[in-house]
């Protein structure tokens, strides 16, 4: 960029955060609460020469403000805060070191791990205590101030499905579709391959409503997957909060954050003209800078003190609740407003359609713990454009007291992991009893059922990124991890599962047909729940990681859709499944059910054992009988055509004899595929369910 710098910088305004153009020129407002001067520093276009250096005006309510005429997007700029540096009372700024800008819209440069980033002397003796006096302006990352960013294309006309109506499916941009034969290879891989016909033509198939990306914002791999030419394909590391991430941008595409913006905000347009939603995990619990040990790339030099949770009785280290060495102080006003900012980003620039929070209890934990009333709450609910949009917790973090499940507020949609191992115990090895099945198959109401809470509160899922796929729940006896380089001490232990043979991949037909009905049973289980269900990229075609648990650091065919040996016959049960909760009022409706007999004109729900007695006590707590039925009876204000439904669980290892309701009745859905479609036993006839298979009735009086 060729302009003439002014030599003094102005006034400018301290909203919004970050540096734009406007007014002729480039307004910078940059949050420190402690520092005592911050510099704006302009580099060249490639980010290796340092043109101009600006001491930036005030601070004004903690905000360091400037405005440079006559200069406009293009501009390369990082700043650098002097303050303190007292690391026993929270302060560690280094004027030495470049700091990116936290609300950078377009970053350039790549990041390589080394000791000079540090704003300590790596290996002194006094450790993170000690100082570094080596500038890092060469290799630090810069950011570029953007073109003038609009509202996304066609989000008023986004797809705005209703809670009760969802179904996630759960994808990581690449993996999804690297190895896609339909794809051109240009594009595989990329958020313009996720828009492709094949991708959506794939999605529509199934019935899924909604895609829940695996992170998208710009991120860091760690330094130890660094040293061995690993990557955090997952991307649980964010570094650009405001910025897509260029390596899941087209090769085109991925060299200029400008194209790669462009191609990700065509992504969700095309996504949405194809009626489906967007949304997005994002991270905003921690950063790449990790511990007090770590780098200072941002954060840590405009204001450690600020921008993290320290410990009370240590303030030079920080508190650790997600396992990532820092945790992000969601309890100070300006980190809050820093997260709705970009969070209405991506909302109004990008057109996305809602957020699932990583380790979510961050977000409310202040000095006392989790608070569900705690203000970053308090604020996403008065925004206006954000109470729009899907809000989804996983309701734990790493910390003590970090497991929260079913106390978040408003309107939170919560992962519900006790609904994951449920499910995978009864039909894996019979190990839960038929009460708690029917607990979390009736969207846990012990969990979500308070403070007008709905149904769709539970997101139910029997996989996810974290941990095993479907397929490896019914191949493997355990996590087989070696590949991620820490000796298969990662990732979780205990996690249910059973290999119904010998592990891994199997020739026996026998075993493959076991397998088979197992997921099938599972997958009939998730779609048919109350609750919002969440599939797991892949399950729906077999897909396999060989057993590893915890795959976040395999950017490979470990991980991406094999599309040669996806299972279509599986990929048809779930498009029927999500077709017939769709057809069926009374599988997706938003209310609680009552447990018959029920007021008067109320949805009801009634559970049987195979012989139709209506369950008791005794049957609840009986450990040694697993199957069971239960029949849903439409309310007084059901629509014309709710019938009664009838679904019977078979877990067992044989055929079981139900004893089926009066009246006519019609099979809707076997999930094994033995019984016909449309059977109708005879009136007063039992009905043979097989083994491992979910059943569903529906009545034709």
């Amino acid at each position: 960029m060729n302009v003439h710098l002014p030599t003094q910088v102005q006034p400018g305004r301290p909203e919004p955060m970050g540096a734009l153009a406007r007014d002729g020129g480039v307004n910078v407002a940059v949050f420190s609460q402690h520092a005592e001067a911050i510099e704006l520093c302009v580099f060249d276009a490639s980010g290796t020469r340092e043109l101009k250096r600006y001491r930036l005006h005030g601070p004004h309510d903690q905000v360091f403000h400037g405005f440079l005429p006559g200069v406009g997007p293009g501009l390369v700029y990082g700043l650098r805060a002097h303050g303190p540096y007292q690391p026993e009372q929270g302060h560690r700024f280094n004027p030495h070191k470049l700091l990116l800008d936290p609300c950078a819209r377009e970053i350039v440069g790549h990041f390589h791990w080394s000791d000079e980033h540090h704003g300590y002397e790596v290996g002194h003796p006094e450790g993170p205590r000690s100082f570094d006096r080596r500038d890092n302006a060469v290799t630090a990352l810069k950011a570029r101030v953007p073109e003038a960013i609009g509202p996304a294309p066609g989000r008023a006309n986004a797809p705005r499905t209703a809670a009760a109506d969802l179904v996630l499916y759960e994808v990581h941009v690449k993996g999804f579709s690297q190895q896609h034969p339909a794809i051109p290879p240009a594009l595989r891989g990329s958020y313009a391959a996720l828009a492709h016909p094949a991708s959506i033509a794939h999605f529509r198939r199934l019935g899924v409503t909604t895609l829940s990306l695996l992170p998208v914002q710009q991120r860091l791999d760690e330094s130890h997957l660094a040293e061995r030419g690993a990557t955090n394909y997952w991307g649980y590391n964010t570094v650009g909060f405001f910025a897509p991430e260029p390596r899941l941008a087209s090769a085109a595409a991925r060299h200029d954050p400008a194209l790669v913006r462009e191609e990700f905000r065509t992504m969700v347009h095309a996504l949405h003209e194809a009626g489906l939603e967007v949304v997005l995990d994002v991270v905003y619990n921690h950063t790449p800078e990790g511990s007090e040990a770590g780098p200072t790339i941002s954060w840590r030099g405009l204001d450690h003190a600020a921008w993290y949770l320290l410990r009370a009785d240590d303030a030079s280290h920080c508190e650790n609740h997600t396992g990532c060495g820092n945790t992000l102080n969601l309890s100070h006003p300006r980190v809050t407003q820093f997260v709705l900012d970009s969070l209405r980003h991506w909302v109004e620039a990008y057109g996305v359609d809602g957020f699932r929070f990583d380790l979510a209890p961050v977000l409310g934990r202040g000095r006392h713990g989790f608070d569900p009333q705690a203000a970053f709450f308090t604020a996403l609910r008065q925004d206006p454009l954000l109470a729009q949009v899907h809000l989804i917790a996983e309701p734990w973090d790493a910390g003590w007291g970090g497991y929260q499940l079913g106390r978040f507020p408003g309107r939170f949609l919560e992962w519900n992991d006790k609904f994951r191992d449920t499910v995978r115990r009864y039909w894996l090895d019979r190990s839960v009893r038929r009460g708690e099945l029917a607990r979390r198959f009736t969207a846990s109401s012990d969990l979500f059922h308070h403070g007008q809470r709905s149904p769709s509160a539970s997101v139910n899922f029997i996989t996810a990124h974290d941990g095993f796929t479907l397929a490896d729940v019914v191949s493997y006896a355990g996590k087989h991890n070696q590949a991620n380089g820490e000796d298969n001490r990662d990732g979780r232990d205990g996690e249910p599962c059973a290999p119904f043979g010998p592990e891994g991949p199997s020739e026996d037909p026998a075993v493959i047909a076991l397998r088979g009905r197992v997921q099938r049973a599972m997958l009939a289980t998730l779609l048919l729940a109350q609750g919002t269900p969440m599939l797991g990229g892949g399950d729906e075609a077999g897909r396999t990681q060989q057993g590893n648990n915890n795959a976040y650091c395999h950017d490979s065919p470990l991980t991406w859709h094999d599309w040669t040996r996806a299972d279509d016959a599986l990929t048809q049960v779930v498009a029927d499944l999500i077709a017939l909760r769709r057809s069926e009022p009374a599988l997706h409706h938003d209310r609680w059910f009552q447990h018959a007999p029920a007021a008067a004109g109320e949805r009801s729900l009634m559970w049987f054992t195979p012989n139709g007695h209506e369950m008791q006590v005794a049957d609840w707590h009986d450990s040694h009988s697993h199957a069971f039925a239960c029949k849903i009876l439409p309310g007084a204000d059901a629509p014309a055509d709710e019938r009664r439904l009838m679904l019977a669980f078979n877990p067992d290892i044989l055929p079981t004899r139900f004893t089926l309701p009066p009246g006519r009745w019609q099979v809707a859905l076997d999930s094994c595929g033995e019984l016909l479609r449309g059977l109708e036993p005879p009136r007063g006839a039992p009905l043979m369910v097989p083994a491992h298979a979910l059943v569903v009735l529906r009545s034709l009086d």
